[in-house]
């Protein structure tokens, strides 16, 4: 994955967190230090991840750990969203809006698996050439 590909990753990235942040404002006030916490603590390791990978020379294991805890912040924002805390505002409850915030989010985060995953894929075939030459 080029400089310029990585960079693209954390375009992404800042896009998902902001659009983020605003639906867990939403969140019901006893889910605010739950679940709520736990994707914002999920989100900010794998931008710490995608740091960590940008300036490591050998990147596999950095890249592993990243694609779990990404996968890891998937299954949770998935959870919010069987658990129905995507659809409040302003104290009410509106399924409509439960499934729209969730169709963004999670087109966010499959875009952002697979921008790891071609990274993966990239640093997989980098690893490849290195050994044949």
């Amino acid at each position: 994955m080029g400089l310029h590909s990585e960079a693209g990753l954390d375009r992404k990235f800042i896009e998902f967190t902001k659009l983020m942040t605003i639906y867990l404002n939403h969140f019901p006030a006893y889910e605010k230090y739950g679940l709520a916490l736990e994707i914002r603590r999920a989100a900010y390791e794998v931008y710490a991840l995608i740091v960590e990978c940008q300036k490591r020379y050998h990147k596999k294991t950095t890249l592993m750990s990243l694609d779990i805890r990404h996968e890891q912040l998937r299954m949770m924002i998935r959870l919010a969203n069987e658990l129905g805390y995507f659809g409040f505002k302003d104290g009410k409850k509106d399924k409509k809006l439960a499934q729209h915030r969730y169709l963004n989010l999670s087109l966010l985060v499959d875009e952002l698996g697979r921008m790891i995953g071609g990274w993966i894929v990239a640093d997989r075939d980098k690893s490849v050439v290195r050994e044949v030459s």
